[in-house]
Parts: C-alpha cells; structure tokens; sequence
C-alpha cells in the first residue's frame, strides 16, 4: 500500500488547525486508498504542547490514516539516532542544524522528510500551523486531492487528467515530483505596511529578492506578484496544470513533494530566514521535474502576534536575512539553471554534489553584495520612520554579524547536503519504537 507523510510543523497554539488537517489526512486516505500518516512536529510552549497532545487523543480513529505527536525531546532521539547510524562527520553540529534552538523553516521541514523516510513513506505533504481550508458548498477543499492524484506518477498518464497541459513533450516520461498551490486572502501583513506607506520603496525593497539581471520591464510586474499569493477570488472549481512549476506560484504551506527530490537534497536549515525553505521548489523546475499547479489555495490568517510590535522586529529580522540570502541564493540557482539537466543522474535523480558544491562557491562569495543590500534597507526603512526606523537600528547593530551569518547559513546548507544522503538511508532504518504509539484505524482497502 502507498504510505505518504502529510506533515504539520508548530510552534505555536493551533489545536483546530490539528483537527482540519486530520480531517484531510482522512480525506486522502478514503479517496485515494493510500496510508496517510498524520505528523505533527512540535515545537511550542508547555501549555501549548498538552492542549496539542490533548486535540491529537480526541481525534476520531480514521480508516488508513496514522496519527504521530512528536514534541521536541521526541524529535531530537530520532534525529540523533538517525546521525549516529549515519557515520556522518560533525554529529553535532548536523543535530544542531536538524533541530536549532532558532526558528528555521527549512529545519522543520527536513525534520518532516527524515521521519517520513523512517515511516517508509514515499510523498511528503506540507501544511502550517495557520492553515484553514477553503470551502465550497459547506465543504473543505483539501491540496491532497491533486497531490495524492498526480505525485509520483510519469507526466504523460497526469497529462489527460489536468486542465491544461504545458510540458515539453520530451518530459512526458519523468514522474510528477511537486504539486503545489498558494494562499488566498491577505497579503503577508509584514510587507505589505512597506508598499502602503511608500510604494516606491516597496518596489525597492521588495525588489531585492529578485535576481540582478531581471530586465526593467519585468521587474516591477515580479515585485508587485510578490507576497501576494493566490490572489482573493475564492474557489469555484478545479483548474490544474502540468508544467514546470514556477517557485512564486506556489506556497509552502500548501506543497507535496516525492521523495526522489527530498531523499537526496535538503532545505537549508538557516534560522530567522524566510523564503529559504522554497530551495526545493527551485531545484524541481531547474531539473526539469514535472508539476503540477492547482488552485485550491490554502485561506491565509495572521495570528495577533504577527501585527504586534515584538512579532513585527521579529519578522522583519526573518525578512532581512532573507534579502540577504537571496543574493547567494540566486548564484546557487543560475548554476542549477546552467547545469540543466545534468542534475539529474543516469536514473533520472538529482544530483546532490552539484548542489552542494553550489552552495560551498556560494558561501565563499564576496559580502559586497550583502553590504549593499543593508546599505538600501537601512535608507529605505529609516525614510519609513516609526517602527521601520527602529528595525533599520537594529539591522545596523547587528550588520556584521548579519553578513557573516549569511555565508555561514551556505557553508551549512552545503555540510547538510553533503551528509544528507547517508542521513536518510539511516533514517530508513532507525528505530522508531521510541516514538508515540501510532493511533490508526483498519486500512482503506483500494
């Protein structure tokens, strides 16, 4: 039976987004047939973790779906079994990496990928924390829908089942490798004070996340997609399409991936850095995996910590660093975009050498481009007063050690990678008695 790992990563109070996730775990489960298992990861606070604990016990058993609770003390046994077995050099430092004291979406996620290859599972379906599902006719859309339809499968058997069709036909034969959709609603509420306040500055701003050569003529289009979404227009009805997916249409709160993509290159596990964890995204389109974008958009919803004033520092920090790594990251993707389909290895998988000698020439680059980026927060944010103005004095407080993390976060992107293959072989085979007994239901018969 098809086993898939459809994982909620927290960090944060979320017992209904616990019981709308379960719910599609079961969706999946009864429409597809699949072994579902429900991985909750989490991270939060004492009081936060029992009313988790809590929600998962009342969970109504569910035909073909496995429930797994995994606090943080739970994680790191795993990881760190899965590190010894490994044989991988710097044991500790991978754990640190795998399981930081700091936020880092990437680190998460690859917790998810290293538990579900102990699972055996062969998809890994990623929702957040805040997710709530659309509804049409009283009824939730769930992603898993279209994930567990096309993923795995060769593009050519997805290409009649889809809208529409747009892949060279020379790929028809490479299996799906990502489906993904976006959000819908409001735009991100960290970035969208900039363009509200100064629009110019947005464009400025916001701008520095795309690549240096983007012509003129494209660019301010990209800035204003940016941050955006999947728009407002609420779901009516299914519209998908095969392709090589394009990183900004898609979410990661709202993304499947196979594992012949995450099995062998991880996210990198940078802390306090937005947008990191969309690595893969590009990697897929780069290798020219297939994919396919649907619209069943995930409903977006800040918590009240996100528009107070702590919550706002603390984005805006996770924002500069991002802007930062973006410059790296885009050397990284113009070799992945140069090398083609040499990313792939005779059977068709990718190549994780190439991508971690990427990341290594990376973390070695110049910082100029780094201090230049900070130079033009700082005048832009400063120009926006209030609480901008009080971020730009923290990022000129902490400017070297800003710049020297954002080499440092490569240099441990390309250690990862480098371990990364002998973690997940080792994964497969950990032990996972230690972790808390599955609660399931008798399986879905197909």
């Amino acid at each position: 039976m098809r086993r898939v790992c459809l994982t909620l990563p927290t960090n944060r109070a979320c017992t209904p987004t616990i019981a709308a996730v379960a719910e599609e775990a079961a969706h999946g489960a009864r429409e597809s047939g699949a072994e579902v298992h429900l991985l909750v990861l989490d991270s939060s606070a004492p009081a936060d973790l029992a009313a988790h604990r809590a929600a998962v016990a009342a969970l109504p058993p569910a035909p073909g779906v496995v429930v797994h609770h995994l606090d943080e003390a739970e994680q790191r046994a795993f990881l760190r079994a899965a590190v010894t077995a490994s044989g991988a050099g710097e044991p500790d430092r991978l754990l640190e990496l795998l399981l930081p004291d700091g936020v880092s979406y990437g680190a998460c996620t690859n917790r998810a990928f290293l538990v579900a290859e102990a699972l055996g599972c062969s998809s890994v379906h990623r929702r957040d924390s805040d997710s709530r599902y659309q509804l049409l006719d009283g009824t939730p859309v769930f992603p898993i829908h279209h994930e567990l339809a096309a993923l795995g499968r060769p593009a050519s058997e997805v290409a009649g089942a889809v809208t529409r069709a747009r892949l060279d036909p020379s790929l028809a034969d490479r299996p799906v490798a990502l489906v993904g959709a976006s959000f819908i609603g409001e735009p991100s509420v960290d970035v969208d004070g900039i363009r509200a306040l100064d629009p110019e500055a947005y464009q400025e701003i916001v701008g520095l996340s795309l690549p240096a050569g983007t012509p003129e003529i494209w660019r301010r289009h990209l800035v204003d997609e940016a941050f955006r979404g999947g728009g407002t227009e609420p779901f009516t009805a299914d519209r998908t399409t095969l392709s090589l997916v394009a990183p900004n249409r898609v979410d990661m709160c709202n993304v499947a991936l196979g594992r012949e993509v995450y099995a062998r290159v991880p996210l990198p596990p940078a802390t306090d850095t937005i947008g990191t964890d969309y690595f893969l995204l590009h990697l897929v389109r780069h290798a020219r995996l297939p994919g396919v974008l649907h619209n069943r958009h995930i409903v977006n919803y800040y918590t009240r910590e996100r528009r107070s004033d702590e919550g706002f520092l603390a984005y805006q920090i996770r924002f500069a660093k991002y802007l930062l790594a973006a410059g790296r990251l885009d050397e990284v993707y113009a070799g992945l975009a140069a090398a083609g389909d040499d990313l792939l290895d005779p059977a068709g998988l990718v190549r994780p050498g190439t991508v971690a000698g990427l990341a290594r020439a990376s973390a070695a680059a110049d910082p100029a481009d780094g201090a230049a980026r900070l130079d033009v927060l700082d005048r832009r944010y400063r120009s926006l007063g209030g609480r901008y103005a009080a971020a730009a004095d923290v990022f000129a407080g902490r400017r070297d050690r800003l710049l020297a993390e954002a080499g440092a976060d490569m240099a441990d992107f390309a250690l990862l990678t480098d371990a990364w293959g002998s973690l997940t072989a080792h994964a497969k085979g950990t032990a996972v008695n230690h972790l808390p007994r599955p609660r399931t239901a008798p399986a879905v018969t197909p």
